[in-house]
This record gives C-alpha cells, structure tokens and sequence, in this order.
C-alpha cells in the first residue's frame, strides 16, 4: 500500500457518502435546489462546514445565489496567484460555466477538472480520483499550492477535501467547499479561498521561518484587504506616509509569500466589509482591523484618523496627513460636480464607498442596494449614509433593487446586468456596476473626481434614450417581441391549461413519493 492509499485508509468511516446519501439525490440537483443540496450536504458529514457559512456568511431574502455562480469567486482569485493550480470537482455544464467566465475575465491559466459521474460519487471513487489529480499536479517546481474546490453536487455528496495531505512533495494542499447552497456571492467565495490560505500561511509563520517577500517597506505596513483598481493601493501608500506608515499587500494576494507579508502588519484595513474568514486569521495573528476606507472626504479624515489610532501614530504626524490629502480631495469634489437622482445596487461590496462618494460630489443618493451582508466592517458607512436620509439595503435581492428604480425614479441607476437592462427599458439612463464603476480608482484625491466623468455623461443620455423610446414605440415585447408582419396573439387560456397540468403532475409526483 502506496502513500496515497494509506493516507484514504486512514480516513476510516468519513469517506464520501458514508452517511447513506446516494447520487441519485443530488447528481440531478441543479443550483436552484439549495435547500435539498444543504440537506445531503449536512447528512453527507458537511454540517460543520455549512454551520460555519450560515455564521460568517448569512443569508438575506433569499436562499440561493442570485448573481454569478459564487464558486466564480475563489475561482478568481487563485487563477490570479503566481504557481498556483486550481482544480475544480463538480459536474461538467458548471465546470464549463466557470472556466468559461474565468477567461473571458482575462484568465491565462489552466483550470483543471476532475471528472465524476453517478458510479464514483456514490462509491467515494471520485475522492480517489480527487487525491490522485493532487498527486500528480504537486511539483514544487511548479507550484506553491493546489487549490481543489468542490461545486455544489461534490459539497452535497460529501466530498472529503479536509482528508488531502496538506502538503505534497512540499506543494501546499487546499480543499475548499463552495457551493452555491451555503456561499450566497461570489463576492463572499474569494474570502472562503483567501481566508484558507491566510489560516494556511499564518500556522507555517508561527513554526518557524517563511519565506520574505520579493518587496518589503521599511516602514510599518497596513495590509489592505479587498480588491482595489490598481491605482488605490498606490494612492492609500502616499496618504499614509506623513504617518511614517507604508501600504502593505492586497488580500487577495497575488502570490503566496505575500501572504506572510499580508500578516506582518500594524493593522488591517477592511476596505471592502465582507472579508469575515480573512478577518477571523488577522485577529487570531493579533492584528487590529480598521473600517471603511478613505473615500471623499469625510471618509478619508475618519479613516486616517483611525489609522492613526490603532498604530500608535502621534497626534502632529495624523493631521500632518490629514493636511496633505484632505484640501485636494475638497477641491477635486467641488471642481467635478454630480446633480441629479442616482441608484446604486451591486454585489461586488464596494457599493456604500461608492454612494459615499457620489453623495459628497452632490449626488441625490436615493437608494444604496448590496448583495453582501451587513458587517460591522461596514458600519461607519452605513452610519454616514443614514445620517444624511440614504437608505441601505444589505442582502438586498434583485427584486428589491428593480423596485428601487421603479419607485424612486432615478436620473440614473447604477446596478447589476438585469438591473441596468430594465432601467434603459425605461429610458434611464444606467451604468453597469462592475464594469463601469468598480474599474476606477475610489480613494483619495485621484478617486474623488473619478466617477464625474462616467456619471455626468451618463446623466447627459436621458434625451437620447427619450428619443429612442420614441422611435421604437409599439415594437412588441412579452409575447409579441420582436418585429412581425401580423402581430402575435396572446394565448392566456393556453398558459392556464398548461400551468394546471403541471400542477397534476406535481401532485402525482408527491403521492408516488410518500
């Protein structure tokens, strides 16, 4: 008996399925089906797990994701970390999915695939498979780490990933669970994978010596957790220098020494609030965490003066920095104005930083919707928020979002895809989120004039789309979209006929059942 055999004996009774769930149960599950996944998944042996998610990561109105596949997200983030190989474990239409997403993102890496089908699900055979992909893949002159994620019908079979070696052939092992039952964003999967690796690097600090970095300040460091425009990082690093303080590295790191640096800090700053595992490791590391982030003004004085409280900075040296930065921000404000009614919606996490700076430019900030929860990484914003009449929706769902722009009727609507696409079928003008927003620097005086430019001309289409709508007045939509010669008729008693079939069959399905 080799290694690798001894290593799955050991196990015992916690091999995959040992609980009596069969793949006949969760192989024809889809996404959708979250509550009979979660279900398999905790009789499987994953309750602990999912006990964990329900606390850090809780769920809103809904109880499925409604963007993205959340797996997208610690998907991202390995494929962006130098020598590190990224192995996927769930059935082949999401692998495809994800692989897909992932390079039309930019991804240059390749994302392997460990195969199942119902046989070697419900024989623990997939586990072998699983373990034998590791093996062959942990050459450490490859890679610091393979990072092997179970997708949903893999989490809900009872995938042991936690029964890998957690080192092969000096290659760090990571088995991650995240399922589209128990991770409600993908916003929130990046800080299953991050905060993994994080607890990972943080054990191996604490044995002994870890690799330096390539780059190390000499100054103190605050280690900014969430991921920026490139340019913020740099921006944060030159306000925080009358401080004697230096940026340290984004977490989500880019390579896994960094990892050691994130960790060697003076503080932590949670600039995006959800980051709940991550945040977990750096307090477990004794670090002191900081919200918010130094956004317009107001949030730039109050986060360096936090910054400056939390290091130990001396009273002159924190207004010395509060000095250089703040006149600049004030001008760059009034000099790049915002007038009109803006919605924004998104589940990137970053949304209440960009409301806050829209509402100092001279935005009328009616609504504030985020798909991440509500933390108290996220409360000094939402706090300045409300205190100027904002309303903020955590958790909030797509539903809450359209009915936002429906009620407020916003000058413009910033949001996810489905919610830009029925804004303009309004004729309001509307900016996607991700694309659009969160590709612009935010902090500090570059970002304080930032959004003007995209938001004002924006703003500036409301004509044009008046006279779109004008021109394609009558063009079918619903059951007779499109152009037509004779206009389609609507057939309402056919949909009732058939809606009462398949409510029969849904109760002759039932009564077979019990």
């Amino acid at each position: 008996m080799d290694e690798r055999s001894s290593d799955f004996a050991d196990a015992g009774s916690a091999s995959p399925m040992a609980s009596g769930a069969t793949s006949a149960n969760v192989d024809a599950l889809g996404c959708a089906s979250g509550g009979e996944l979660a279900r398999a998944a905790e009789a499987a042996g994953k309750s602990e797990i999912l006990a964990r998610y329900a606390k850090d990561y809780p769920v809103g109105p809904h109880d499925q994701p409604q963007s993205m596949c959340p797996a997208f997200g610690s998907l991202r983030v390995g494929l962006r970390m130098r020598r590190t190989a990224t192995v996927l474990s769930g059935s082949a239409c999401c692998v495809y999915g994800l692989t897909f997403t992932s390079h039309f993102y930019g991804a240059r890496r390749t994302v392997g695939y460990v195969p199942f089908n119902s046989e070697t699900l419900v024989t623990g055979k997939l586990f072998e498979d699983i373990r034998d992909a590791v093996y062959q893949l942990a050459d450490p002159a490859l890679y610091d780490a393979v990072v092997v994620t179970n997708l949903c019908v893999p989490t809900a079979s009872g995938v042991p990933l936690q029964l890998l070696p957690k080192e092969i052939n000096g290659v760090r092992i990571i088995g991650i669970d995240v399922p589209g039952f128990g991770i409600p964003t993908h916003a929130e999967a990046k800080d299953v994978l991050a905060g993994a690796m994080l607890g990972y690097a943080r054990r191996e600090a604490e044995a002994g010596p870890v690799a330096a970095p390539r780059e190390r300040a000499d100054k103190p460091t605050i280690t900014l957790l969430g991921e920026m425009f490139p340019a913020d990082p740099v921006g944060i690093g030159r306000m925080l220098a009358p401080m004697d303080l230096a940026a340290g590295p984004v977490v989500p790191t880019r390579e896994w020494r960094e990892l050691y640096a994130a960790l060697d800090c003076a503080a932590v700053a949670a600039i995006h609030p959800f980051y709940t595992a991550c945040v977990r490791e750096f307090e477990a590391a004794g670090r002191t965490v900081i919200p918010s982030a130094p956004v317009g003004r107001d949030g730039t004085a109050d986060w360096l003066e936090a910054v400056g409280e939390a290091c130990g900075v001396a009273r002159s040296k924190i207004d010395a920095a509060k000095n250089a930065v703040l006149p600049a921000i004030a001008g760059a404000l009034a000099g790049k104005p915002i007038k009109g009614r803006i919605t924004v919606t998104g589940y990137e996490g970053s949304e209440l930083l960009v409301a806050r700076l829209l509402a100092e430019s001279g935005a009328d900030v009616a609504y504030v919707g985020t798909a991440c929860p509500k933390t108290r990484w996220s409360d000094p914003d939402r706090a300045w928020l409300e205190a100027r009449g904002i309303p903020v929706q955590f958790r909030a769902s797509l539903e809450n979002d359209l009915a936002a722009v429906d009620a407020l009727k916003p000058d413009l609507a910033i949001g996810t895809t489905p919610v830009v696409q029925h804004a303009k079928q309004k004729a309001i003008p509307s900016l996607y989120f991700t694309n659009l927003i969160s590709a612009r620097p935010l902090m500090g005086p570059a970002g304080a004039g930032s959004l003007a430019q995209v938001i004002n001309a924006a703003l500036g289409n409301k004509d044009r789309f008046d006279r779109m709508r004008a021109f394609f007045e009558g063009v079918g939509e619903g059951h007779a979209a499109g152009v037509w010669e004779d206009t389609p008729q609507d057939r309402p008693e056919f949909k009732a006929r058939y809606a009462k079939l398949a409510e029969a069959a849904r109760k002759a399905e039932e009564a077979v059942g019990t």
